[in-house]
C-alpha cells in the first residue's frame, strides 16, 4: 500500500459519501456534493502524479485507478439524471457511460491478448476528461456562480465531453480494429 494508492481507495470511499451528502435535505447539499467531487477530481490528479514522482506506480493502483474515475463519475451522472430526468442532460450522461464500459471492455480484450499499448490513454480522452469533470462540478453546484449560469455551462460542457467521449472511442476502435478484425481476415 502507497500514497497514490490510498488516494485512490479514498475516491472509492468517498462515493457513498458523495451520495448521502447529494440527498442531504439541506440547503447547501448540492455544494457539498459539488465540493466532495472536486476534492475526488484532485485526487485523481494527484494519485498519479504521485505515483510517477515517488516510483510508487503498482498493479492494484493501475487496475483501480480508472476504476475509481469510472465510478465515481457514472454515480454523479446517474444522480444528475436522476434529479433532472430530461433527455437534454440523459442523453449525454448515457453517451459517457456507455463509452466507459465500451473501451474498458476494448482495453481488457486487448490486454488479454497482449495488444494493451495499442489502447492506451490519449490526449482527447484527457480533454474529454476535463470537460466532462468541469460539466459535472457545475451541474452539481446548480446555482448560478458570480453571475455564471452554472446548469447551462454544465449542460454544454457535458455535450462537449460528450462528442469528445464518441470521438475518443472511435480513435480506441481505429487503433484496436487491425487486431479486432485479424481473425476474420486469416479465414
Amino acid at each position: 500500500m502507497n500514497i497514490p494508492t490510498l488516494l485512490t481507495w479514498l475516491r472509492i470511499v468517498l462515493i457513498p459519501v458523495f451520495v448521502v451528502v447529494f440527498y442531504l435535505p439541506i440547503d447547501s447539499a448540492r455544494a457539498w456534493t459539488a465540493l466532495i467531487f472536486i476534492l475526488a477530481a484532485i485526487t485523481d490528479w494527484l494519485d498519479g502524479y504521485l505515483a510517477r514522482l515517488l516510483n510508487q506506480t503498482s498493479a492494484l493502483g493501475a487496475f483501480l485507478d480508472p476504476v475509481a474515475d469510472k465510478l465515481m463519475v457514472a454515480m454523479a451522472l446517474v444522480l444528475l439524471v436522476q434529479s433532472d430526468p430530461t433527455p437534454w442532460l440523459a442523453i449525454p450522461a448515457a453517451i459517457i457511460v456507455c463509452r466507459e464500459i465500451a473501451v474498458s471492455a476494448l482495453r481488457e480484450w486487448m490486454a488479454e491478448i497482449g495488444a494493451r499499448a495499442r489502447v492506451a490513454v490519449s490526449v482527447v480522452g484527457k480533454i474529454k476528461t476535463t470537460a466532462q469533470m468541469f460539466a459535472i462540478i457545475l451541474l452539481l453546484f446548480q446555482n448560478p456562480l458570480a453571475g455564471l449560469p452554472t446548469h447551462t455551462t454544465g449542460l454544454i460542457l457535458l455535450y462537449v465531453a460528450a462528442g469528445l467521449t464518441l470521438w475518443s472511442m472511435i480513435v480506441y476502435i481505429h487503433a484496436a480494429w487491425p487486431v479486432l478484425t485479424a481473425e476474420e481476415n486469416n479465414k
